[in-house]
């Protein structure tokens, strides 16, 4: 739990971004602290999570990009049950090093429990951004389908998923679940998963990081089909979206008056143009 190390590793790939004229970089899950919830630092570095927060948004700020900066666990003090609680959240910062969304993870992993709190039933909501309407999600909640509906029946056209799948048996899983999910929702998914060391083709992690886009499957070539850690810089061409939407036609069904299926967004916000 190098926590100081891992920023800086992190705010270099996030240059390296910038200078090849990156507007968004994206970062995995756990990626400050790793998940060793049971070490008895973990929960005295989570206290830290504003201070490297507000170092992601001066670096977004002087390197003109938007960051993603993969999950922070944050303690806060527990009104309600006394004592602290832990939570797991994705911020997406603009390249002026405003805060413009969070998102606190809902579907939490069976190991995750008993140390973090869900946001439980507050809603999925889009974050209007300089690359397009976004949707972020995390890790587990790739595995349920109505929080891809809830983001797209609310506008969303890209989902970013910064996660920390773990072990490598798990790439089946995601490599179907990825691309499948870019078809059903017509919309692009950004995928940032931890990987392991240089040179450690057969450690634990699953890696696999990539851009995943409706016809084209996944995009990414330095890691989507690798373990280790790495940087990916992908052109998202957004008119692949609007192809398979014109094919497919999902967000016009989903925004019929007489749609059979009830999306959570529609009964707290309304109908919205999709």
């Amino acid at each position: 739990m190098r926590i100081e190390a891992n920023y800086a590793k992190a705010a270099r790939s996030i240059q390296h971004a910038a200078s090849k004229g990156a507007q968004l970089a994206v970062l995995p899950e756990y990626h400050l602290t790793n998940w060793v919830p049971d070490d008895p630092t973990f929960s005295h570095l989570c206290g830290q999570w504003e201070t490297y927060l507000n170092k992601y948004r001066a670096l977004a700020q002087e390197h003109n990009i938007c960051i993603v900066p993969g999950t922070i666990v944050e303690r806060h003090q527990d009104e309600e049950a006394g004592g602290d609680k832990l939570l797991n959240v994705a911020y997406f910062i603009d390249n002026k090093g405003e805060i413009l969304g969070r998102y606190q993870k809902k579907n939490l992993w069976h190991p995750e429990r008993p140390y973090l709190t869900s946001s439980t039933h507050e809603p999925h909501e889009v974050i209007q951004t300089p690359v397009g309407p976004v949707g972020l999600l995390i890790c587990w909640d790739l595995a349920f389908p109505e929080a891809f509906r809830e983001l797209i029946t609310a506008g969303a056209k890209i989902i970013i998923i910064p996660t920390f799948f773990n072990p490598r048996s798990e790439a089946l899983f995601l490599e179907s679940t990825i691309t499948s999910r870019t078809f059903e929702n017509t919309c692009a998914l950004v995928f940032v998963n931890a990987g392991g060391p240089a040179g450690s083709a057969n450690s634990n992690y699953a890696g696999l990081s990539r851009v995943a886009v409706p016809f084209l499957g996944a995009l990414g070539d330095e890691t989507k089909d690798s373990s280790e850690e790495g940087i990916s810089i992908v052109d998202l061409d957004m008119r692949h979206i609007e192809e398979a939407e014109a094919n497919y036609k999902i967000r016009q069904d989903l925004a019929r008056e007489d749609w059979h299926y009830i999306y959570r967004s529609r009964t707290m916000t309304g109908r919205q143009k999709l």
